[in-house]
């Protein structure tokens, strides 16, 4: 079944929303605008497929991070569940940041 097109709306903004509710304990900022959130894949069942990677292969986090953005996204209201993939290509850099991480981490 389908999911309709408002639902998929809200529910894609909700998960962005949620997601930035997950930061990294090393960096004030949240994994989202970190640039950390390769994809999110909403499929018609509400199972929800998310890549993202972290700043270094060496992250003391590595462990932690990828069971919190399971729990943020679960949270959503309409999401099944949620299957969390750390991928290393394309490996990570700040380029990936967006304007507000960058502020505010004063790397401009």
């Amino acid at each position: 079944m389908t999911i309709p097109a408002e639902e998929m709306t809200r529910m894609g903004d909700e998960i962005v929303g949620a997601l930035k509710t997950v930061y990294d304990p090393e960096i004030p900022a949240d994994l989202y605008e970190l640039g950390l959130i390769y994809r999110i894949v909403i499929e018609d069942d509400r199972m929800v497929t998310i890549d993202m990677t972290l700043t270094s292969p060496s992250c003391p986090s590595a462990a932690e991070l990828p069971g919190q953005v399971k729990n943020a996204v679960t949270s959503v209201s309409g999401v099944r569940d949620a299957n969390v993939s750390v991928v290393w290509d394309p490996p990570w850099d700040p380029s990936r940041m967006s304007d507000e991480a960058r502020t505010v981490l004063n790397m401009w």
